[in-house]
């Protein structure tokens, strides 16, 4: 006898799948994913370069500003998949330990942030670049006073060149 042909009355189909395959009553929610990135970040952070801005007046920078930041980004020889633009001021909690677990970066460019805000234990002065746990950090003020000072500028610039060999 083949199964193709076997033919069983309604009761006894209705005995053998009584219970749903669904079990629409389970109350056990599914485990929550876990975002990788809890931060709000711009870029895709391919060479692991972090830009800490501070801006109130846009999710990341304002336009003006993310262009000259892609031209500084331009003559370094990167591009925005290459880094990750962090707004400290519309990201909460954003600390130095923080944003070694979650963005793990090897160059951190801060642009009116201080080492302060992130509570980096070390602290220096503008334009020097800074070695620390196997990173490189450089702060410098922010980009709408970069923009319109030819010496700050220039000594960006000489800043930028050391930490990405130009």
């Amino acid at each position: 006898m083949s199964l193709e042909i076997l033919n069983l009355p309604p009761i006894v189909l209705q005995q053998l799948f009584k219970d749903s395959l669904v079990d629409l009553k389970n109350n056990e929610r599914p485990p929550s994913r876990t975002k990788r990135n809890e931060y709000a970040t711009l870029g895709n952070n391919e060479k692991e370069i972090l830009i800490l801005i501070s801006s109130e007046e846009a999710l990341y920078l304002p336009d003006d500003q993310l262009n000259f930041l892609v031209g500084i980004l331009s003559a370094c020889g990167l591009t925005m998949n290459d880094v990750a633009i962090l707004n400290t001021k519309k990201n909460t909690a954003v600390t130095y330990d923080l944003i070694n677990q979650e963005l793990k970066s090897k160059t951190i460019l801060l642009f009116g942030v201080t080492v302060e805000e992130i509570q980096l234990p070390i602290t220096f002065p503008d334009y020097q670049v800074q070695k620390f746990n196997n990173q490189v950090y450089l702060t410098a003020p922010i980009l709408s006073q970069l923009q319109s000072d030819k010496a700050e500028k220039s000594k960006l610039w000489s800043s930028l060149k050391q930490i990405f060999s130009i």
